[in-house]
């Protein structure tokens, strides 16, 4: 039997983010797309050949995206909003852009975020919104949303993974295609117009499938590896015969091609048999998400089925224990040949552990990047080939760095666990009920009908930056810096109070991430320089890496609020990361609960809630920008996960009287199957992204008679347009509709920290004058 090694998919990004840089600078007009299509075949390159010499028998090809694999896909099938302009054909990059982006036109011309020297400029100057944008499962991955309409017809429109299949062989590297497979992306779309049910379109849809498929076997491809990720949900009879329909059709039209179904982020289970009795040629199955299903799939699997095992956790930074792994495997790869692989895309690891020159030794024995783990498949399948003796050393010392984790002194504080595991019901319980707490709020804070307000952050300037690597290289003294900041936060106040806001914010110029700021303060955590993942298109982040028990040493906001309150009379929020966003946005410790370690965090925040308060802070903002994000995708799952998470976030904002205001803020979410849990977390109020699906993310609330205020977001920040003031009235009067006057504030989508302030200004300044209007 031959065990062989395989990855689902590399970051993107490259080792010095040269996609980020290209990306911005082809926005920016100061490259030409040439020279970014250029620098986009470099790193193909660089990530086929990186695999290949770790150790991967099987590299995949078209996991390459400048922006989204779901928008390219897309892009293949011709699925392209009318608002977009496409009149058919190919997809380029105006139009693809555009659908990320959105596009500004400003006297006749398009704003600098398209003003580059581009021959596929031909389309008539409008200004579009950018499309919806979610999280891709429960990762911090975000994905553009497909729209269909009644009877959308999709045509072949791009010819990316045929052209990076090619361009892999020419290098001499044999690829494995990855496609998002027909029924995923239907499901993981948006009904546009008129309700109807999305798999009406899949005979229309399998009919560029399969022409991308014969179109893939005409160029040489053998495999190609077919993303069902939406196995692992609770579906449907309709939905699972909608598979069976799919994979009959296409395997009976393109006979002569193998295809390789791939599942991850979770097990089977009750989609298990509609997995198995597909007529596919491989299944891939996540076995450290769910390591159990291994007996079930191998004992029902039929025997020419080639099974690929995600054995290596693609999600998180750990170090594999490869002795267990191979005790758990060893017994099927002693009866058939397997593909030994990551549980999912590498998309979600940073890239190569190597560059941490300056992380903790002891902690960086514990870590494996996207690099080691593919020498880690690389280890486990010569163990299996060869005899363990080929790889002795390897294993010793993977052995000995698992025992130093499980033993290090360095991970547990009692005194933390102690006070993590306390019961008192008073902990997550305010003073009164919201109805009593919101009359004492009116009369402290004095605020008028539609308050505004802002996120919490301000654009993280080049001199912003510049300043903060100037101090860390010690090149700015801390005297100067800390000047810097004062000076940067005095004119954010300023500008604040002359643009009229009524709650402000002190702009977080001293922050460098929302959740890395406060990791860094925090016991229990370490960072990385470079070990950046993708969020969205340009967007990367460095997770802090969670390895310990959490405390909070010292304040860590404290500070910053009250220089910036002193600089003016209005409010001035404290703000704050919450326990869950930390956790999510985080690289987890898996050797104890997540709930164990969130409730640990919660404490920590709560002692700096509190601290705020002390000092006079009246509005404090703890945002849970990924509260659903960690939901489990699984429904029967979700209550579990619901209590601690709301638990964890009443311990930080239980502890204040009656008129300190709690904001809590959250990023792209559905609310309608989670909106009790919202309520459970009683904040005062909520801020929540609504303005690219125009107030439809609202009617929870409306359903549900939210009790709390509401800031429904007027203005998609992810976006360098400039929305007029009246788009934001019309806005607001969408959301006047659903909820009640007095419920509702003013404000962004989400924090501004990647915008520019040629944006901010006149976007803010609009924001201000439509709730003027709206209370007029």
């Amino acid at each position: 039997m031959t065990v062989r090694v395989a990855t689902l998919g590399f970051p993107r990004i490259g080792g010095r983010r040269e996609l980020k840089k290209a990306l911005e600078s082809f926005w920016a007009g100061n490259s030409s797309e040439a020279e970014l299509l250029q620098t986009a075949a470099s790193l193909r390159k660089e990530n086929w050949t990186r695999q290949k010499e770790q150790g991967a028998d099987i590299i995949p090809s078209n996991d390459f995206s400048l922006y989204d694999h779901v928008l390219d896909t897309s892009a293949l099938v011709g699925a392209v909003p009318d608002i977009y302009g496409h009149k058919g054909g190919k997809v380029d990059l105006t139009t693809y852009f555009a659908i990320a982006r959105g596009r500004q036109v400003a006297g006749g011309e398009e704003a600098g975020d398209h003003a580059h020297d581009c021959s596929c400029h031909h389309h008539a100057a409008t200004d579009v919104p950018a499309a919806e944008m979610t999280k891709w499962f429960d990762t911090n991955y975000h994905y553009l949303v497909p729209e269909f309409k009644e009877g959308q017809s999709f045509s072949l429109s791009s010819t990316k993974i045929i052209d990076e299949y090619r361009e892999a062989k020419a290098q001499g590297i044999e690829t494995r295609p990855v496609l998002l497979g027909p029924v995923s992306f239907l499901l993981l779309g948006k009904a546009h117009g008129a309700a109807f049910n999305k798999l009406d379109l899949l005979p229309g849809l399998l009919s560029v499938y399969t022409e991308v498929l014969r179109e893939l076997r005409q160029a040489g491809a053998e495999w190609v590896q077919i993303d069902e990720p939406t196995l692992v949900l609770d579906l449907d009879d309709a939905t699972r015969k909608a598979f069976a329909l799919a994979y009959q059709s296409l395997t009976s039209a393109v006979p002569d091609i193998r295809l390789l179904l791939t599942t991850y982020f979770g097990g089977l289970a009750d989609n298990l048999e509609t997995a198995l009795s597909l007529p596919v040629h491989g299944l891939h199955v996540d076995l450290v998400r769910a390591p159990h299903q291994l007996e079930d799939v191998v004992a029902k699997a039929r025997p020419d089925l080639l099974l690929s095992l995600g054995v290596i956790d693609g999600r998180n930074i750990w170090k594999a224990d490869l002795s267990r792994i191979l005790k758990h495997i060893a017994p099927v790869a002693a009866k058939r040949d397997i593909i030994v692989a990551p549980s999912c895309s590498l998309l979600h690891t940073p890239i190569d552990l190597e560059r941490e020159t300056q992380l903790d030794a002891e902690v960086k024995n514990w870590l494996a990047f996207a690099v080691q783990k593919i020498a880690e498949l690389a280890t486990i399948a010569k163990a299996l080939n060869e005899g363990h003796e080929s790889v002795k050393a390897v294993l010793d010392a993977s052995d000995a760095a698992a025992e130093s984790r499980r033993t290090s002194t360095r991970i547990h504080n009692q005194d933390v666990k102690k006070r993590a595991a306390q019961k008192d019901a008073k902990l997550t319980q305010r003073q009164s009920a919201f109805p009593v707490r919101q009359k004492a709020q009116e009369e402290a804070l004095r605020l008028p009908l539609f308050p505004t307000t802002t996120i919490g952050s301000f654009p993280q300037t080049k001199e912003v930056r510049q300043a903060r690597a100037r101090h860390a290289k010690k090149e700015l003294s801390t005297q100067d810096y800390v000047a810097f900041l004062q000076k940067e936060t005095a004119s954010a106040i300023k500008w604040q109070e002359e643009v009229g806001l009524d709650v402000l914010v002190h702009g977080e110029f001293e922050r460098n991430d929302m959740v890395q700021y406060f990791g860094e303060k925090l016991s229990g955590f370490v960072f990385t320089k470079h070990a950046w993942v993708q969020s969205y298109g340009s967007r990367y982040v460095r997770p802090p890496i969670i390895f310990g028990d959490v405390s909070r040493p010292a304040a860590m906001t404290l500070d910053w609020w009250q220089y910036a309150q002193s600089c003016s009379r209005k409010p001035v929020k404290g703000m704050l990361t919450g326990p869950v966003t930390i956790l999510n946005w985080s690289f987890v410790r898996d050797d104890q609960p997540r709930s164990e370690t969130c409730r640990q965090i919660a404490f920590a925040i709560r002692d700096e809630v509190q601290d705020l308060e002390k000092a006079g802070c009246p509005v404090i903002q703890i945002d849970e920008a990924a509260l659903r994000e960690g939901l489990p995708l699984r429904r029967k799952d979700w209550q579990h996960y619901l209590d601690w998470a709301v638990e964890s976030f009443r311990v930080t904002a239980s502890g204040v009287q009656d008129k300190t205001q709690i904001h809590t803020h959250m990023c792209y979410s559905e609310f309608n199957d989670i909106i009790q849990a919202i309520a459970d977390m009683d904040a005062d109020v909520i801020s929540i992204e609504t303005a690219r699906s125009k107030m439809e993310l609202l009617e929870a609330f409306t359903d549900h008679k939210y009790p709390a205020e509401i800031g429904p977001g007027v203005y998609d920040i992810h976006s360098p347009r400039v929305p007029s003031v009246e788009e934001m009235v019309e806005l607001l009067r969408a959301a006047e509709k659903k909820v009640a006057r007095r419920q509702l504030w003013v404000n962004p989508d989400c924090g501004l920290k990647t915008r520019n302030w040629k944006e901010v200004r006149p976007a803010i300044t609009n924001m201000v004058k439509a709730a003027e209007i709206l209370r007029g």
